[in-house]
């Protein structure tokens, strides 16, 4: 008997994955908002856990800064600023314009550098995301007083080879880039994600997936 695709494989912080949610990384798929909210507060909770350099934005989040009005970005950000005052700042970001429902056709991933006073844009289909990474960068920059003039840059980036591993880029980029900031205090320079990282992600993803649910509530992957 299949198993109902709206059933709670994992409840993790403030992340609910389902059946439906975890499928994705099992085939050619799109990964979709709760996956990747729910990698980068792994990434937050426990590979990075107890670095206060980094801030990890949600899909979620980031979207209503991007559509907002440069006047209501502090409300989304301050409270995220209050809890750490982060060197780094990685933004989830897609091409979806809409308010009303989450979605979008490509991922990439914007990043913030307060040493280098710099957002740097990770696209794995160059050009795809520019324009609403510039919004955004701009956006963010004015949030820190900065003006966007030379303070964005569309850094190297590995391409994808398909039209569904997007968000597993994004994955890798920025967990390579945050790796790498930790140590040389910057991200400029931080070598390209290889083609073999991002073959395997979707299992390492799964298999993290298992992991934690086995010190939960078991559920069936």
């Amino acid at each position: 008997m299949a198993m109902n695709s709206n059933v709670t494989v994992l409840s993790y912080n403030e992340s609910l994955l389902r059946k439906s949610d975890v499928d994705l990384l099992k085939g050619p798929h799109w990964l979709n908002d709760t996956i990747i909210s729910f990698y980068f507060e792994y990434l937050d909770a426990d590979f990075f856990k107890g670095n206060d350099l980094y801030l990890f934005v949600s899909p979620e989040v980031t979207q209503c800064i991007k559509l907002c009005h440069q006047s209501e970005i502090a409300i989304f950000l301050e409270p995220l600023l209050q809890e750490k005052r982060p060197s780094f700042i990685f933004f989830a970001l897609n091409d979806n314009e809409q308010t009303e429902y989450s979605g979008g056709s490509h991922w990439s991933l914007l990043a913030y550098s307060c040493p280098e006073k710099m957002m740097f844009h990770y696209d794995s289909s160059h050009g795809s995301n520019e324009n609403q990474a510039m919004d955004l960068a701009e956006k963010v920059l004015k949030f820190f007083q900065l003006p966007i003039a030379g303070r964005f840059e569309e850094a190297p980036t590995l391409q994808q080879n398909n039209g569904y591993d997007c968000g597993i880029h994004v994955l890798c980029n920025t967990e390579q880039l945050a790796s790498y900031a930790g140590h040389y205090g910057k991200l400029r320079g931080c070598p390209k994600v290889t083609p073999e990282q991002v073959q395997s992600k979707r299992w390492d993803i799964l298999s993290i997936i298992e992991k934690l649910r086995a010190t939960t509530r078991p559920g069936a992957l």
